[in-house]
């Protein structure tokens, strides 16, 4: 079973990095920073001349300089390599410091273009996305780039140029040696390209383990996952299953790091022989009459030749490494290329907010989270006049809520129109429709943070007067103010300190702020008490005044006074009118209506 699906895992691997992760593209993260790693590669290629000079300045001094006890030469020559060690120095601290700056640059980009991205996908595609799953990709695996960006592509190109420059200064040495030396070179990128590959699966695999363990933590010690958890007497088990999941990403750890070993080893011991055997066939030409060469010339030679091979080492490493975040791109480019349905045009209606009207129009509007099965909404047209009060009304299942979605553009019809002041919302432009319409949703989400930043999130400009008078419009205020810090009192993760009717009259309060033309209550009254929610209701009827309610309710009790109450079952309008012309139709809403006493 484990075989099948590491199979599994493999192919759908293999598409994935097919479809996404290119060279080109990766290259194309660095595009912007051009200029700066131009002069990184100057730096590098200066570092390298420096580096393969000091081995020639070596052989002076043991041919030429120490036998004639040539005193000035002497002190020339070991200045020499005291000058190109200073200059190699001085090179490879501000090669760290560019680099650096320009490798987390490029991951800001990165984990910026990511996050803007997501926030233009359509509402579908977070109600089956894990939160833990995109804040792995995110934190995770952006973060497991660091290196590439920061270390290992400069590194990279500072070990090609130094073996490249190696060699040639090899063969100008002495062609013979070198050609000895190179023999070692189709050995070590065979072996390195196999172990690039199997430690690349296995780092895709251990991305998708941490992204598990990330999202059980999120889930399950959570305020409610806490709750759930002791209330069902399930902590124990939930620490079991935790546990088995930190062990498959230890396990995968170690694989990763470990997987090809005995290969690599190969290599080191391939390497670490070459000066030896450099030394014995040296031994040899040293005796070849007059081809003949100088202890001097074999000296140089062992000094570059151990030049090469710890380049060659860490280009072979780099190697792997490229090997194993091309895992990682292929999960961050996989949601880079998920289509953004939710897109602003590019030259979009803006409406002046002094002239908003708040008129609503559903044309025909047609829709399906799945394009194989019935449409969730069938045929809808409903016409909202500016400044009245529309109801959505229906039982479990009906459409309302999603009705609710389309009108917000958290999903974009498949057929027919929205309008709002005659403007199709595909047209508006994103600021435009925020100052039409306000929504208050049946979950209200409220950050960790102040009551004040709470509210001043639908408005960050709004004083202290706006925030108490939306505050008390919802009803809320007098609960604040018995608070000893007031609206500075932390409201916990997801609102925890607040009963559920207290978060809906801070989301109420927040969405007042905004002061739109239309506002859009679904189930916002459904976790208060009676008598909390006849209050807001009056409050309701003066903020009313001037503005387009829509009000998609269980509770028929709050629709009662509409104008117009539009009745959907399966995704159809069924019955419109008034609260008294649809009970002496005596159909589906006269049937709620008696379902709910």
């Amino acid at each position: 079973m484990t075989d099948d699906l590491n199979r599994e895992d493999d192919f759908s691997y293999e598409e994935l990095t097919s479809r996404h992760v290119s060279v080109r593209r990766i290259l194309g993260l660095f595009r912007a920073y051009h200029s700066r790693l131009a002069l990184v590669f100057v730096l590098i290629l200066l570092s390298s001349m420096a580096g393969i000079a000091a081995p020639f300045l070596l052989r002076g001094i043991i041919d030429v300089a120490l036998p004639s006890s040539n005193l000035a030469l002497l002190s020339v020559l070991a200045g020499g390599l005291i000058v190109l060690a200073c200059v190699s120095t001085a090179i490879g601290v501000l090669q760290v410091l560019i680099t650096t700056k320009v490798g987390q640059a490029i991951m800001h980009d990165l984990r910026v273009r990511v996050y803007g991205h997501l926030q233009s996908l359509s509402l579908g595609f977070f109600t089956t996305a894990r939160s833990g799953e995109i804040q792995s990709r995110i934190a995770s695996d952006i973060g497991g780039l660091q290196a590439l960006v920061t270390h290992t592509a400069s590194e990279l190109t500072r070990n090609v140029s130094m073996v490249v420059m190696t060699m040639i200064a090899m063969l100008a040495l002495e062609w013979r040696l070198a050609l000895f030396s190179f023999l070692v070179l189709p050995v070590a990128i065979g072996i390195s390209h196999r172990v690039g590959k199997s430690r690349e699966a296995l780092t895709y695999e251990q991305q998708l383990r941490i992204a598990d363990m990330s999202s059980a933590v999120q889930e399950t010690l959570s305020i409610s996952g806490i709750i759930l958890a002791r209330t069902m007497g399930r902590s124990d088990d939930l620490t079991r299953r935790f546990i088995r999941t930190s062990k498959r990403v230890a396990a995968l750890e170690v694989r990763s790091h470990t997987a090809g070993q005995w290969e690599w080893s190969i290599i080191d011991l391939v390497l670490h022989a070459l000066p030896a055997s450099t030394l014995l066939l040296g031994g040899f030409l040293m005796q070849d009459g007059a081809t003949a060469i100088t202890i001097g010339t074999l000296v140089a030679m062992i000094a570059l030749q151990e030049q090469l091979l710890w380049p060659l080492e860490e280009v072979l490493q780099s190697g792997v490494q490229l090997r194993t975040t091309r895992a990682l791109f292929a999960r961050i480019f996989d949601y880079l290329d998920r289509p953004a349905e939710i897109v602003e045009r590019t030259d979009p209606v803006t409406l002046d907010r002094k002239t908003l009207r708040g008129a609503v129009r559903l044309e025909d509007v047609r829709f399906s989270y799945d394009t194989s099965q019935q449409p969730t909404i069938d045929g809808v047209s409903i016409d909202i006049p500016a400044g009245s009060h529309t109801a959505i009304v229906g039982a479990t299942g009906s459409g309302k809520t999603t009705l609710g979605y389309l009108l917000a553009r958290l999903y974009d019809v498949d057929s027919g129109a929205i309008r709002y002041d005659g403007v199709d919302v595909r047209d508006l432009s994103f600021q435009s429709l925020t100052e039409m319409l306000g929504v208050v949703t049946q979950e209200p989400y409220l950050f960790n943070a102040s009551i004040a930043d709470n509210l001043r999130f639908a408005k960050p400009e709004a004083t202290d007067g706006e925030l108490i008078a939306a505050a008390k419009v919802a009803q809320i205020h007098a609960t604040i103010s018995a608070l000893p810090d007031g609206y500075d009192t932390l409201v916990g993760e997801r609102g925890y300190r607040f009963s559920g009717g207290e978060k809906q009259r801070l989301s109420l309060a927040r969405t007042i702020l905004c002061n739109s033309r239309v506002l859009l209550m679904d189930e916002a009254t459904s976790a208060l008490d009676t008598a909390t929610e006849r209050a807001m209701a009056q409050a309701l009827e003066t903020l009313a005044e001037g503005r387009t309610t829509i009000t998609i309710a269980h509770r028929l009790s709050t629709v009662r006074h509409a104008d117009q109450i539009i009745v959907l079952d399966k995704g159809r309008v069924v019955e419109r009118g008034s609260h008294e012309q649809l009970l002496a139709l005596d159909g589906v809403y006269a049937g709620l209506v008696r379902a709910t006493h």
